[in-house]
């Protein structure tokens, strides 16, 4: 059996750490500012992004992933006898699986595994740790695919906006959406269902109050979590996150792994400084 090298793209939204610590390769994502194209985590990071927002005045476009691209990443490792295993943001989301798609039919039947984690950020990252699990038991490529395409279904990703203002910039909200959310503190809660985003709740006043919403619907949900891992993701939250990793100790709540992570370029420019969320995996 040939050994594995499972590759993510950029918006799974991992630690340089853990990406290092588990083996994991990454393929990013590009944001784009008019003519300028960057990719993401290598040529900008998201503190940069929020400084060149504030200087134009506009947001980027993000694209996917070509089709070259994956060719150019994936031959190396195909040449020295691995198979792969490739997770990459919702299909719904970005055009980055079905371009995948195109590129492992450059390669012999059976070597490239693509999972399309119907997800984004740590929700795709999730299924990434669990990805590494089953290829250090020694899973096949193909046996990590199965696997994990059971888990799909089964991860629950909900984020926290503290602005609407990057969805207005964004074109994601109305004008007038946005005006009544300032003027009455809405918090929108979305979460990610089946690979589309909805508004699960909307919180009003202090953000610790949308935070209070998601850290209850995590105590409610906690006896079936997966507690191998929990992320706690955020764009520049710092004061969120510990918020809640601090009402998560205390109330003695805690996964096996409580991980916090950043989200990158991609994921930030779609949400806004200070979004906040926590992710996990239901058991069966």
């Amino acid at each position: 059996m040939n050994k594995v090298v499972i590759i993510a793209d950029s918006t799974c939204d991992l630690t340089p750490e853990i990406i290092k610590n588990r083996g994991i390769e990454i393929i990013p994502l590009y944001v784009n500012f008019g003519e300028q194209s960057y990719r993401d985590g290598v040529d900008i990071s998201t503190d940069e992004l929020y400084q060149k927002v504030d200087e134009l005045g506009f947001l980027p476009k993000s694209s996917a992933i070509s089709p070259g691209d994956f060719i150019l990443k994936f031959e190396p490792f195909i040449e020295q006898g691995y198979d792969i295993v490739l997770l990459t943001i919702g299909s719904t989301i970005s055009g980055t699986y079905q371009a995948a798609l195109v590129a492992k039919n450059s390669f012999e039947e059976g070597r490239v595994q693509i999972i399309d984690t119907l997800n984004l950020s740590s929700g795709g990252g999730l299924l990434v740790l669990k990805a590494c699990d089953f290829r250090d038991k020694g899973l096949s490529a193909l046996e990590i695919k199965t696997k994990v395409d059971q888990l799909v279904p089964r991860v629950r990703s909900q984020f926290a906006i503290q602005t609407m203002e990057y969805l207005y910039k964004g074109g994601r909200c109305s004008a007038l959406s946005m005006f009544l959310g300032s003027v009455l503190a809405i918090k929108p809660i979305i979460q990610v269902n089946n690979g589309k985003l909805d508004v699960y709740k909307k919180s009003v006043g202090k953000m610790t109050r949308a935070l209070d919403a998601m850290i209850e619907d995590y105590y409610r949900l906690y006896d079936r979590i997966d507690k191998d891992y929990v992320m706690i993701t955020h764009s520049l939250a710092e004061k969120s996150s510990q918020y809640m990793k601090q009402h998560i100790t205390e109330h003695g709540k805690m996964p096996n792994q409580l991980l916090e992570t950043h989200a990158g370029c991609v994921i930030s420019t779609h949400c806004g400084k200070g979004t906040i969320g926590i992710l996990y995996i239901l058991n069966d």
